[in-house]
C-alpha cells in the first residue's frame, strides 16, 4: 500500500473535495481521485461518496480514517529513527501561533539554519488552542503557544520563553491619566475570550467592575493593534512587540494591578520519537529568550 495514497485520503476526508486535496497535495484532481481508486481497489471498499457539492467518507472511510493517521506517523517515525547522525531525521513537525512565528522563531530558526541544515522543519501556524490539540493528537512533534490556564499532562514537556504583562494599547494621540476610567468610557476592541489572553483580559475588567463599551471582539494581535492604530477603540492585550520595531501609531500604557501575565513557550511530547529535536529547538531558543517578565510600558 502507497502511503501517499493514504495522505489523499485524509486530505480529501478533511477538505471536502479532491479539487481542494489536489491543491494541497500540488496535484491535477485526477491525479488525486486516481489515487482514491487505487486505494479503495487495495483495501476493497468505497471510501468516499459525493454529497451535493462536497466529499464526505462512508462508514468504510471512517473506520480506517484513524488508522490511516496512525500508520503515517508510524511511516513517519520509521524515516525519524532510520538517521545515521546523533538526532533523529526530520522533519520536526512545529506549530506556531502568528505572533510566535513573527516574534520568536525567525531568531530560533536561524540558529537552526547554522547547526542543523540538513534537518527539515515543517512549520504549521495556528491559535494556541488548536496547535495543543495537534500536539495531543500526533499530528504535532512541538509547538510555539502561550501556556494553557490549566496543568499540561504529564506526557508534555513545557519551556517558557518570556511572559508578557496585559497592557492598555490606545491609539498614539490619545492621553490617559487613569488607565481604568479610559477603559470604561471608551469604545473597546475586545481579544477573543476563547484564547488565554482574552480570558486574562476579560477576568481583569471584571476584577475592576469594568463593562466596556465593545465595538469589535476578534482573534488576532496584530490585526486588533491595526484597528487601534485607526482610531477605532482601544484594548487590553500582551506587550506582543517585544524585540521588534516600534509602532507608533500606537501606545502603550501600563495598567494598575493586579498585574496579569501569559506566558509563551515550547511544549513537546516526551515520548515523541523526534522529542530530541524539540529538545534540541529548546536548546537553541532558551539563551535567546530567558525567561523574564517582560517590563511592561511606563
Amino acid at each position: 500500500m502507497d502511503t501517499r495514497f493514504l495522505q489523499s485520503f485524509i486530505y480529501v476526508v478533511e477538505t471536502g473535495s479532491i479539487a481542494a486535496a489536489a491543491r494541497r497535495l500540488d496535484l491535477t484532481p485526477a491525479s488525486v481521485a486516481q489515487r482514491i481508486k487505487a486505494l479503495e481497489t487495495d483495501v476493497g471498499s468505497q471510501l468516499i461518496v459525493r454529497a451535493g457539492r462536497t466529499v464526505k467518507p462512508t462508514l468504510a472511510g471512517n473506520r480506517i480514517l484513524q488508522h490511516a493517521h496512525t500508520v503515517l506517523n508510524e511511516v513517519r517515525d520509521l524515516r525519524s529513527v532510520a538517521s545515521e547522525t546523533s538526532l533523529p531525521a526530520g522533519p520536526l513537525r512545529l506549530g506556531a501561533t502568528p505572533t510566535g512565528l513573527t516574534q520568536i522563531l525567525p531568531g530560533v530558526l536561524k540558529q537552526w539554519v547554522l547547526a542543523h541544515a540538513h534537518i527539515e522543519i515543517y512549520i504549521e501556524p495556528a491559535p494556541s488552542t488548536v496547535l495543543y490539540q495537534r500536539l495531543l493528537n500526533g499530528h504535532l512533534d512541538a509547538a510555539v503557544m502561550v501556556h494553557p490556564l490549566f496543568d499540561l499532562p504529564k506526557s508534555c514537556a513545557w519551556h517558557g520563553l518570556r511572559k508578557e504583562p496585559l497592557t492598555l494599547v490606545t491609539p498614539s494621540t490619545m492621553l490617559v491619566s487613569d488607565p481604568i476610567k479610559t477603559l470604561a468610557t471608551e469604545p473597546f476592541i475586545r481579544y477573543d475570550r476563547q484564547v488565554v489572553a482574552g480570558k486574562l483580559a476579560d477576568d481583569y475588567l471584571r476584577h475592576h467592575g469594568v463593562r466596556p463599551r465593545v465595538r469589535f471582539e476578534l482573534d488576532g494581535i496584530e490585526s486588533i493593534g491595526k484597528l487601534v492604530a485607526e482610531g477605532l477603540g482601544i484594548s487590553v492585550l500582551p506587550d506582543w512587540n517585544v524585540g521588534g520595531p516600534p509602532d507608533f501609531a500606537i501606545k502603550r500604557w501600563a495598567l494598575p494591578p493586579p498585574h496579569m501575565e501569559r506566558e509563551v513557550g515550547i511544549v513537546w511530547t516526551r515520548a515523541g520519537v523526534r522529542a530530541q529535536l524539540a529538545q534540541t529547538l529548546v536548546a537553541l531558543a532558551a539563551p535567546l529568550f530567558k525567561l523574564e517578565s517582560v517590563t511592561g510600558p511606563s
